[in-house]
């Protein structure tokens, strides 16, 4: 064969694999155009106008948990501490202005966001959290607290209108992520009914998750990451390492599912573990896996029977995504940094209401409640990153 004829063929083949390579590469995009045309995601717009103004020239600091009840009345805590707002914020408090003062703690708006009451702070009989943090209601309306501050190794439980109820653990204790008398500045409460338990995502100091019973306080269990016997050793995340046998923490969340299983936020691995009541590990996935600051921070379950969607609140990236809750994949996601409606700083914590509605929350300098309206599934190439706009008010 001489040299011509050689280069030739050579040219020829080589032709040829472009040629595969291209028709293959179409056929793949045009299979993953069809997969995402077919696709179909929740999809939502924000309510600018919700909730409505507060009253007594109330501001709100740093809105710090979020939950609904079955009348679809949604209730905040927020941390109304003099140090959670500028000087010139609390005007009227400092007889300099005519506005303004820190609502009180806990909050209860109805389903049009309108106020129907407030409450909270220092008593008797109970040591106020240091650092409010997370909030549940209980199927008989009580309201339970927990706090991240130090100190706060204890949860709170209250009636509707604020009488306290019980302490459950001991305040002002260490931390100890293997005590069965006390927590260690737990992050957020989540009952399960059936079950009658409450999950503790025990959390910024203890680094498990931890189960009492609803009725008494009692108790119960706990596990740490993988199931393991957790361990205060302080375990950090490196992007593209192997992911640790321990919490990262802080361990943010603790959510039971329809199906019997608990998901659990571990904000600082950018991760969601999934467990059997008992504390058997089932899966894991990852969130924005390169986020430093952690991505995790809350969940919440769409309104499905089968709670098919898992909406995730990701206060450093400033957004809020949607996976499919039985494989963990990330499918779209909204929101981005900013003040406008829509918009976030410190996406903290998320729920949704029986319409499917979903509402956050924001800490730091963020200070807001947020309510995005549910628009039913459409198809996830219809599905745009940012703003939850009307796409008639985009321009």
């Amino acid at each position: 064969m001489n040299k011509t004829y050689r280069n030739i063929l050579f040219a020829l083949l080589s032709l040829l694999v472009l040629i595969g390579l291209f028709t293959g590469q179409h056929r793949l995009t045009q299979s993953t155009e069809a997969a995402s045309s077919d696709r179909l995601v929740p999809q939502f717009v924000v309510d600018p106008f919700w909730p409505q103004p507060l009253p007594n020239k109330w501001l709100l600091g740093r809105t710090i948990g979020i939950a609904v009840d079955p009348r679809d009345h949604i209730y905040i805590v927020h941390r109304d501490q003099d140090s959670m707002f500028m000087a010139q914020e609390l005007g009227l408090d400092r007889g300099q202005a005519e506005c303004c003062t820190a609502a009180p703690p806990i909050i209860e708006f109805d389903s049009d966001g309108n106020l129907i009451r407030a409450w909270g702070g220092p008593g008797e009989g109970y040591t106020w959290p240091e650092s409010n943090h997370g909030i549940e209601i209980a199927p008989n309306g009580n309201v339970w607290i927990g706090g991240n501050g130090g100190g706060d190794s204890h949860v709170l439980v209250f009636t509707g209108e604020g009488d306290f109820i019980r302490e459950i653990g001991l305040p002002g204790e260490d931390i100890d992520s293997n005590s069965t008398s006390h927590f260690s500045r737990v992050a957020e409460i989540a009952i399960d009914v059936e079950a009658n338990e409450a999950y503790f995502a025990d959390g910024y100091g203890n680094k498990r998750v931890a189960v009492v019973d609803v009725d008494t306080g009692a108790f119960k269990r706990y596990w740490g990451a993988y199931g393991n016997r957790p361990s205060d050793d302080r375990v950090t995340y490196v992007p593209g390492e192997p992911l640790p046998q321990q919490f990262v923490g802080p361990v943010h969340c603790a959510v039971p599912s329809v199906d019997n299983l608990i998901y659990v936020c571990d904000r600082g691995a950018d991760r969601i573990q999934v467990f059997r009541p008992d504390g058997t590990f089932v899966k894991e996935g990852q969130v924005a896996p390169l986020t430093l600051g952690g991505s995790t921070w809350d969940i919440a379950f769409s309104r499905d029977p089968q709670q098919e969607f898992i909406f995730v609140a990701d206060g450093a990236n400033h957004k809020v995504h949607i996976l499919e809750r039985d494989s963990l994949e990330v499918l779209a996601e909204f929101g981005d940094g900013g003040r406008q409606p829509g918009l976030f700083f410190g996406t903290h914590s998320i729920i949704t209401d029986s319409a499917g509605n979903i509402y956050t929350t924001e800490t730091y300098e963020g200070k807001r409640v947020q309510k995005f309206i549910n628009q039913g599934l459409k198809r996830l190439d219809t599905a745009r990153d940012g703003a939850p706009w009307p796409a008639d008010a985009l321009h």
